[in-house]
């Protein structure tokens, strides 16, 4: 069993930057690829990006390439989101979510944290 708390979400300027944590419980967090996910009001969830287990695998959405940055640090059973250079179009919740390696099962998900880009 995982448990997932997302925190460090808020309001910023667009072209701020905010860096977003997903704390884990559970021995196992090392067992799953971290992804993280957004919604905006009246859209859908998107994928935002991954990570895998090591951290030396990552992959992006190409709204966030170049922009955000994803890692993580398992001895705190942690994971990052790191925005850079903000759009008030990046306004969403943004959800962690722990997926099991080669499956599109993402068997844990955080409550979420709003993120607020104003222009």
């Amino acid at each position: 069993q995982v448990q997932l708390v997302e925190s460090g979400g808020g309001l910023v300027q667009a072209g701020g930057s905010m860096r977003l944590s997903c704390a884990a419980s559970g021995r196992t967090f090392t067992n799953y690829v971290m992804t993280w996910f957004r919604q905006a009001p009246g859209k859908e969830r998107e994928f935002v990006g991954a990570i895998g287990w090591s951290g030396g695998s990552t992959s992006y959405a190409d709204s966030v390439k170049g922009r955000f940055t994803i890692s993580r640090d398992n001895a705190k059973n942690t994971v990052y989101l790191q925005m850079n250079s903000l759009k008030p179009e990046d306004t969403a919740v943004y959800y962690c979510a722990a997926r099991v390696p080669a499956t599109m099962n993402y068997a844990y998900w955080g409550q979420g944290t709003q993120v607020t880009v104003s222009s």
